[in-house]
């Protein structure tokens, strides 16, 4: 489902679901143990969020879980 959402953006540029779609394909990479999928999914989505407060919880969790995988 993450990757229809990827594949499929939809016409709001702003819209939250799209760098999140990239989280969640992560989580679904490392739980599935495809690294290599699951960190450029990770990177995706620090990319899209370079710009984002730093004091985000999800932003916060997700580095934790990148982290992990290192």
């Amino acid at each position: 489902e993450f990757q229809k959402i990827l594949d499929h953006r939809g016409w709001d540029p702003l819209s939250p679901l799209y760098p999140l779609a990239h989280l969640g394909l992560a989580r679904a990479a490392v739980l599935t143990g495809d690294s290599e999928k699951a960190r450029k999914a990770y990177q995706d989505f620090f990319a899209l969020w370079k710009d984002a407060d730093a004091d985000l919880p999800i932003l916060i969790t997700a580095k934790k879980e990148y982290e992990k995988m290192q």
